[in-house]
């Protein structure tokens, strides 16, 4: 594996392998079979616990990972549905590291998706020489998953066409996968114990690819909702952002004035009278605050301001509809310049640095 100091985004029983490793050593609760922590111990940590010095990782409902962890220790699939930047993908990848200490056994779902990228594939040189052989076999992460007893990550599966879904029934209902190819024990793949699947779905492609009533039943549903609360949310991005800073060799920590006027705006954007089309999520909002803090540091050796926020909004605004630059324009020029603060006049004042 790469060096933890060359990857840009270490998964994360590698980021938190320190706390996994406290948890599993104090850990004397009863196990679900074939998990590496017990449902407390996991839940720990997602939500976290100062008292152990584990860091809350899910801002989130603590309810929603404890309904999650339950789902899992049965014969259902996880199913995370929710707007898109709710956190739907970290939530699984926290869940899995902290179930089975692997979080990279993952399937990225779209249009071009196949069943040999979620099952198995072939060696074709050696099955050409050999014939269909375990040697040949070349297994994808749900076979691994079910060999090896691991949670399984499906991102974004209704992208994937119908059919290609409907492969997993049989893994989700009668635990076994059959290789055809192969004959004898080798041509079946019973689940081990610890074996799941935790799937993403974000209400935006909901209708693209429908999922079928028989796949839907093999999974309890949960929704993933956006923070509520605006103090919250911004704690959050100002955390996140940092941490990107800093990885990219940003000395200063983002001003929290400048992050205020960056969250606020977000939400506006997202629930008022000129909300976008494009998604204005807590990770989009993260995105931009890790851009304006490298735009000010790298352009200017500073951290960051208004200014800098109104020219990373420009490309995040204009993703899926033109429409959607007048109305930042719109919200820069009437909105923006009716709240009180040096930065909210700044960022009505840089209006002009919108592209149109």
């Amino acid at each position: 594996m790469t060096s933890t100091r060359t990857m840009q985004r270490p998964p994360a029983e590698v980021r938190y392998a320190d706390e996994l490793a406290r948890l599993r050593d104090t850990d004397t609760a009863p196990k679900p079979p074939g998990w590496a922590l017990s449902l407390d111990a996991a839940r720990k940590f997602v939500v976290g616990d100062e008292k152990r010095g584990i860091t809350k990782k899910f801002v989130g409902d603590p309810s929603l990972v404890d309904r999650a962890l339950v789902t899992l220790a049965t014969s259902r699939g996880l199913m995370l549905v929710g707007e898109p930047g709710t956190a739907k993908s970290l939530l699984s990848e926290l869940i899995a590291a902290a179930v089975c200490g692997e979080s990279t056994l993952t399937i990225q779902g779209g249009a071009a998706t196949t069943e040999d990228q979620i099952k198995y594939s072939w060696n074709y040189a050696l099955l050409v020489a050999e014939g269909p052989s375990p040697r040949s076999l070349v297994p994808a992460p749900m076979l691994r998953g079910m060999a090896e007893g691991k949670i399984v990550r499906f991102e974004e599966i209704t992208r994937c066409p119908l059919e290609v879904q409907d492969c997993m029934l049989s893994m989700l209902s009668d635990r076994v996968m059959a290789i055809g190819e192969l004959n004898g024990p080798d041509g079946m793949v019973f689940a081990q114990d610890g074996f799941n699947v935790i799937a993403t779905a974000n209400t935006r492609d909901r209708g693209v690819n429908e999922m079928s009533a028989a796949l839907k039943r093999r999974f309890n549903f949960e929704t993933v909702f956006p923070i509520a609360d605006f103090d919250t949310e911004l704690a959050l991005v100002e955390q996140e952002s940092a941490k990107l800073l800093e990885r990219s060799g940003v000395e200063l920590a983002p001003r929290r004035d400048v992050l205020e006027v960056l969250v606020r705006t977000f939400r506006d954007l997202r629930e008022g009278n000129d909300r976008l089309t494009t998604v204005m999520s807590t990770a989009e909002a993260v995105s931009v605050a890790h851009a304006v803090g490298l735009r000010g540091w790298f352009l200017r050796g500073e951290v960051g301001s208004a200014a800098d926020v109104v020219e990373c909004l420009a490309g995040t605004a204009a993703k899926d509809n033109a429409e959607d630059l007048a109305r930042l324009r719109r919200y820069l020029e009437q909105h923006a310049v009716r709240r009180k603060g040096d930065q909210w006049q700044e960022l009505h004042r840089a209006r002009h640095l919108l592209p149109g």
